[in-house]
């Protein structure tokens, strides 16, 4: 790759025009032009261009679908334009749906061709949005705006016959903020962000007031991907009085305001009644562990009978949990595993299920692609699904090969299947972070249709994480803490005492299940092992544990505080062991299983106290879980997952009055 990144265009529109006189004489020229909004060397540009002064192989090539990030490559008479994402359709009586193109008129190089084109570029324009001072907005039949610099420049007004306005401006609201004038409104006022601040809170807030809490509510996801110990930083600095560094308010009121980001998360509940009051527990040794190799190809074909029935799937299970699964197994076992194929269907009845899926795809797909323009114009959930996502795909793995480089059918995609899930789940629609969720999913599947289906299922258990009232974040929080302080009582009490009790830096770790923590290949090791649901439920909170564990002894004797802490733990990302981590793990898991006295909250979260009727369709595992080969594992549908993801046993639990305080 370039050692400088290249321009990305995150906005274009055709067909916005400038009227190259004010009034409506009969003899003005409406010079028709691009209006983009590019982002280059770390500044965010607007720029208009009379067609005319573009480049003319970029007519057909540079220019994106209506409804998708397909780019167009020019083609020769006998080869018609085609998406690249063409040559990944799955199904050919499918291929309508990515066949729809389109052609810019290129202009004529004929008699004052040249200067025609030389009169016209005067009107070319481009300025950083930083310079932006105030946008106005009329509308004359069609919407036009007129941009005024903060130099009093006023530039010519760019008329949108065409619509497209409204999309203009919220794409660029991502970049400044825009309000409403006081005195007027149709004038619009811009102001930019902290370069500082907006690199770490991904644009969303302010620079210096304390209206970040408001938008920090309603977006804590972007925050926490962006990292956490620029965040805290911030939060620091925003408190420092401007001439006073001396005058820093204490760690325990930027924790506070923390601890008010996501509402009703109450982890120290001991003045609530019913708590089941326990003392320090010993848990005795923890057992030594030991892994094997990933599962190979030929072990995989083992476990297939003549039809391609899986047989033994507990006994497979144990397998991949203790070693996972070579690369070139990974794109057959990830399908049962995330329930997509089952366990015990044969070669036949996958194919059926692949061409019926494929249908239902295709169809959701059919629903966003064939949305007009406007029509977009009068969804405004659409724009704002279809906005977000294009943004997250744009840098999601780009250091992947997978999804390097400029024109990649990979981020293609990415992007198609995130917006046929908008149509899967219309509710849920796109929320950041989902996007690393289906990035290794799609890189293993190397399918659109395949990639779908289990990130389908992969969603349908992380639902909760992405939902407004983020009831999936606050429990995990809540359990892991409880389990923490089961653990080790001292270092959690070390942590309340340092006003990280609520446990908000391992936030980005539960969010995306330590997508960037570790290394990718390291990602996929981990994600296999976890959708074995051994050793018990909730694994991923002992994984947690695990990483605590060894950092708790540097944290503690280097007598981190509040903000060191956040930091600490943002550093780790690309510095985790995955082998060390997943033996720590599973030996705390059997550690926790040998203790005789274990709290009922503890057992519940870790799915420990289940009574299953053993019957002769059941197989059980090496770790005592009862499983059917019949059967998914875990019901497809939300409503019924609750069980699977442990967030009802804590919901039950706090239902009957039963929760757990310690006393050391």
């Amino acid at each position: 790759m370039a050692a400088t990144t290249p321009p990305k265009v995150v906005f274009e529109h055709e067909g916005v025009f400038i009227h190259s006189s004010p009034d409506e004489s009969e003899d003005q020229d409406l010079i028709s032009g691009f209006l983009r909004i590019v982002e280059k060397d770390g500044e965010t540009l607007v720029e208009y261009k009379p067609l005319e002064d573009t480049d003319p192989s970029n007519m057909l090539c540079a220019c994106k679908d209506s409804s998708s990030v397909v780019e167009w490559t020019q083609s020769s008479e006998d080869n018609p334009h085609r998406p690249l994402d063409h040559q990944l359709s799955y199904e050919t009586e499918w291929d309508m749906i990515n066949a729809v193109s389109f052609r810019r008129k290129v202009h004529a190089h004929g008699d004052g061709g040249s200067n025609h084109a030389n009169d016209r570029n005067k009107w070319a324009f481009s300025f950083n949005v930083c310079d932006l001072r105030s946008i106005t907005v009329k509308c004359e039949g069609w919407s036009y705006i007129i941009f005024r610099l903060k130099d009093g420049t006023a530039l010519p007004a760019i008329h949108f016959h065409q619509g497209g306005s409204t999309a203009f401006l919220d794409s660029l609201r991502k970049s400044v903020q825009i309000n409403e004038s006081p005195d007027d409104e149709s004038v619009l006022i811009v102001s930019t962000y902290s370069k500082a601040f907006s690199q770490s809170f991904e644009n969303l807030l302010d620079d210096s007031n304390y209206g970040f809490v408001q938008k920090f509510k309603k977006d804590p996801y972007t925050t926490t991907l962006g990292g956490f110990s620029k965040v805290t930083n911030y939060l620091f600095d925003a408190f420092r009085a401007p001439d006073l560094e001396c005058q820093q308010r204490p760690a325990e009121e930027v924790a506070d305001l923390l601890g008010e980001l996501i509402p009703g998360l109450e982890i120290n509940q001991q003045e609530e009644p019913g708590f089941e009051v326990i003392t320090r527990l010993d848990l005795g040794p923890r057992p030594e562990v030991q892994r094997r190799g990933p599962v190979t190809m030929e072990e995989w074909a083992k476990y297939q009978d003549s039809e391609g029935r899986i047989t033994n799937v507990p006994h497979l299970k144990d397998v991949i949990f203790k070693g996972g699964l070579c690369h070139a197994v990974r794109k057959e076992a990830w399908k049962f595993l995330l329930n997509y194929f089952p366990w015990n269907s044969t070669h036949e009845e996958r194919k059926l299920l692949q061409k019926r899926k494929t249908d239902e795809y295709f169809r959701m797909k059919l629903q966003w692609k064939s949305v007009s323009e406007e029509q977009e114009r009068r969804n405004s959930r659409l724009r704002d699904y279809r906005s977000l996502i294009e943004k997250d795909v744009n840098r999601t793995d780009r250091n992947n090969k997978f999804y390097e480089g400029l024109d990649n059918p990979g981020l293609i995609l990415l992007h198609d299947i995130l917006m046929t899930y908008c149509m899967y789940d219309f509710d849920l629609g796109y929320v950041q972070g989902m996007s690393d969720l289906l990035s290794p999913i799609l890189y293993v599947m190397e399918n659109e249709v395949d990639a779908f289906w289990c990130f389908v299922s992969f969603m349908d258990e992380m639902h909760e994480n992405f939902e407004e009232q983020m009831q999936g974040m606050k429990t995990q929080l809540i359990q892991l803490s409880t389990l923490l302080r089961l653990l080790d009582l001292a270092f959690w009490n070390y942590l309340e005492a340092q006003d990280s009790g609520y446990l908000y830096f391992c936030f980005r770790w539960l969010l995306i299940r330590f997508k960037r923590e570790l290394h990718f290949q390291d990602v996929l090791r981990l994600w296999e092992v976890m959708w074995t649901r051994l050793p018990c439920q909730n694994f991923h909170l002992l994984v947690c544990c695990a990483i605590l564990d060894s950092e708790k002894q540097k944290i503690m004797d280097r007598k981190y505080g509040f903000n060191e802490i956040l930091k600490h733990i943002n550093e780790l990302s690309m510095k985790l062991d995955i082998e060390e981590i997943l033996i720590k793990s599973e030996a705390i898991c059997m550690q926790i299983k040998n203790c005789k006295d274990l709290p009922h909250s503890v057992s519940d979260i870790l799915g420990l106290n289940t009574v299953v009727v053993p019957s002769a369709a059941l197989e059980t595992s090496e770790y005592g879980i009862l499983e059917s080969p019949q059967t998914s594992p875990r019901s497809t549908h939300r409503q019924d997952h609750l069980v699977s993801n442990g967030h009802s046993h804590l919901k039950e639990t706090t239902h009957n009055g039963c929760k757990v305080a310690f006393i050391s």
